[in-house]
């Protein structure tokens, strides 16, 4: 799932890379929002995840995301990061907000 760009790119320690999700611009009647009326997107899929944050012992605590995980991100913030024409979200995994559970 993560694609021939995350080849050569992965997030270091407690870092989430994620990829917002398209903004809906039809209800599921068929109506059309307007552009000035689409609000942010916060909904995103992680794509890749760092090993995870050290501890003060020195163990790996572990990130709470893994790849392909269906995500809320705080309205501001995150690195935007450009890999293969696509625009992509840097998070550390602690600035998430949740996950959504299927």
């Amino acid at each position: 799932m993560a694609g021939q760009a995350f080849k050569n790119f992965l997030p270091l320690f407690d870092r989430v890379l994620a990829e917002k999700s398209a903004a809906k611009t039809v209800t599921k009647e068929g109506i059309m929002f307007p552009k000035q009326s689409q609000g942010k997107v916060l909904q995103a899929t992680v794509v890749a995840v760092g090993s995870g944050s050290k501890e003060k012992g020195g163990e790996i605590q572990p990130a709470g995301v893994k790849v392909g995980d269906k995500v809320l991100l705080p309205e501001y913030g995150g690195t935007k990061v450009v890999l293969d024409d696509k625009d992509y979200f840097l998070f550390r995994d602690g600035d998430i907000l949740g996950k959504y559970v299927d």
